[in-house]
């Protein structure tokens, strides 16, 4: 299954825009009002992977399939969203669902386009954003507190007193003005699991988006670089990204867009980054299977052993697993294919306890 990416904003920042280049179409409006996006959509991303096509070169493989994943462009945030204003509670629902979440920032300045707050302010707009998600998170959490303690009062209840824990400890951070997230170094490894029962809005990953003009594509401005610096406080990632640009390279031909892009300035489209970011915001890697049929990179948490690995192709691979032939991406390429790094002894069969690296390229021996 795909991971699920929210983008995430006030109204009028360009989530709209940054999700139709992402998506390449035109199903998300990008109309100048806020909540012209009533709806959340939707759209599977390839994740870039130019090793992938070194691979498939090798063998040749007749196609080629990337990882993905799934963006979702919801409906603009507005002050008061955790309180109903605006489309607040579907807003909030709707980020439940998602995996990481992308805060889009206006870091451009443009009179045709209205501020839903009437002015230009990035870090303001994600003070609002941070703060509507945190107060949803008090009221998720001081809702469930009488019960639990009953629970674990009264029952014996071990689970509820885990659980009781845990909801403390992030009341304790979010009633000190601090996100859910902040929380997580204090979680010991055998309780992580509890804690992300807990769906907390604040503790899904985030990832600062630079909306930036056209002119500041190659190297952001002031307002970017404010929103760099916050990041860096936050201990967060920001990316600096012209969604305006984007949405332009988006149609232009694959033939086109290395040209586009020089012309700007720009190694890669902003997007690649803000993928990859998101790609690795949530703790994933990529390794690869290889054959004449195709060659498709497979996305893993990065800590993944090789039956689990095996298993995100089908469950009887993990069950049935018996061992995983192995060859690192750099001795796959310099020894042109499988063959070559047999003979160099560069295969290696690895046991269930084996901890996939990135770039491994796999074979899985199994029994069903």
């Amino acid at each position: 299954m795909a991971l699920k990416v929210a983008i995430v904003g006030l109204p009028n920042v360009g989530k709209s825009t940054l999700f139709n280049a992402l998506t390449q179409t035109a199903a998300a409006q990008a109309a100048n009002y806020p909540f012209c996006t009533i709806e959340p959509n939707t759209g599977d991303v390839a994740v870039p992977e130019p090793r992938l096509d070194v691979l498939a070169a090798i063998i040749p493989s007749k196609e080629i399939i990337p990882s993905r994943i799934n963006f979702v462009d919801i409906a603009g945030l507005v002050r008061g969203a955790s309180k109903g204003e605006g489309l607040g509670n579907q807003f909030l629902a709707n980020i439940r669902d998602c995996d990481a979440v992308p805060f889009v920032a206006r870091c451009f300045v443009d009179d045709d386009v209205t501020h839903v707050e009437g002015r230009i302010d990035p870090l303001s707009d994600l003070d609002i954003i941070e703060t509507e998600l945190m107060l949803a998170d008090l009221e998720s959490l001081e809702k469930r507190v009488t019960a639990l303690e009953k629970r674990a009062k009264t029952g014996g209840d071990k689970e509820a007193a885990l659980t009781l824990k845990l909801v403390n400890l992030a009341l304790g951070h979010l009633n000190a003005g601090r996100p859910a997230r902040a929380a997580e170094k204090d979680v010991p490894k055998e309780e992580e699991k509890a804690w992300r029962m807990l769906q907390l809005l604040t503790s899904k990953p985030a990832l600062y988006v630079c909306n930036v003009d056209e002119g500041s594509a190659e190297s952001g401005n002031a307002l970017s670089e404010q929103v760099i610096a916050r990041a860096k406080r936050d201990n967060a990632d920001a990316v600096v990204i012209s969604a305006k640009i984007e949405s332009e390279i988006a149609l232009l031909p694959e033939e086109e867009r290395g040209e586009f892009l020089e012309t700007l300035g720009l190694a890669e489209p902003g997007l690649n980054r803000l993928i990859h970011q998101a790609y690795h915001l949530l703790g994933q890697q990529t390794y690869f299977t290889v054959g004449p049929k195709e060659a498709r990179a497979w996305t893993v948490p990065v800590g993944a052993t090789a039956p689990q690995a095996a298993g995100v192709i089908h469950t009887d691979f993990e069950k049935g697993f018996i061992r995983a032939e192995t060859i690192a991406y750099d001795d796959y390429v310099r020894l042109n294919g499988e063959a070559g790094a047999r003979d160099a002894g560069k295969l290696r069969s690895e046991g269930k306890d084996y901890v996939v690296r990135d770039g491994d390229v796999m074979n899985f021996r199994f029994n069903v």
